[in-house]
């Protein structure tokens, strides 16, 4: 088939832009289909990477701040922790507790000018984690209801967990109040968890 406009010398200007039009038109096609198109997926693929990214970047910070949180949490109860193993009687025995609960007692007793009669170690108390040891005292008469005072809020505020769980106070002469002797129970606290794994090992 012939295009008529293609014979030489025949071309008319109506012919003219039609060809040229056709020119332009494929011309176009092909930027748009080798040009254009490729910066365009490329663009789409890169702004759908920058959003990944993004939503990479805000899980990392969460899990930075989540992390953060964790970690503060975490070193608050260690010092809790810390600060309550430092209140526990020391030992992984009962023997060992009971001559270190021992040990309190007398110190506080002689501070306070307690003249105790007897010591007793009671039977100790598993609860939880922890095993209560106890002891019971008898002392003396006190002279001074101020040194007795004294004696119990030592008790009571030293370092180590200590309370008195039972009290039995008599004063020998009616006239004489400040005379007092009696006895107490004085209880603390220790650690077990060591000694009964290493129990149920053997």
């Amino acid at each position: 088939m012939k295009w008529p406009f293609f014979k030489k010398g025949k071309w008319n200007l109506p012919q003219r832009k039609v060809f040229w039009a056709v020119i332009a038109v494929a011309m176009g096609i092909l930027i748009y289909v080798t040009v254009v198109l490729p910066l365009s997926e490329a663009a789409k693929k890169s702004e759908e990477e920058i959003l990944l990214k993004k939503k990479v970047l805000i899980k990392y910070q969460e899990f930075l701040q989540n992390r953060k949180t964790f970690e503060e949490e975490l070193e608050r109860t260690s010092k809790v922790y810390e600060a309550i193993q430092q209140r526990l009687l020391q030992g992984e025995t009962v023997q060992l507790g009971s001559a270190h609960l021992q040990e309190i007692v007398k110190r506080l007793s002689d501070k306070n000018g307690i003249n105790l009669r007897s010591f007793r170690i009671l039977e100790p108390k598993e609860m939880n984690v922890y095993r209560k040891i106890s002891m019971q005292i008898e002392f003396n008469p006190v002279p001074s209801l101020l040194n007795l005072s004294q004696f119990i809020y030592d008790i009571e505020h030293d370092q180590k967990e200590l309370m008195i769980s039972e009290m039995d106070l008599m004063a020998l002469n009616p006239r004489m109040p400040n005379s007092i002797q009696g006895s107490f129970v004085i209880s603390g606290l220790m650690r077990i968890g060591e000694t009964k794994e290493r129990g149920k090992k053997s």
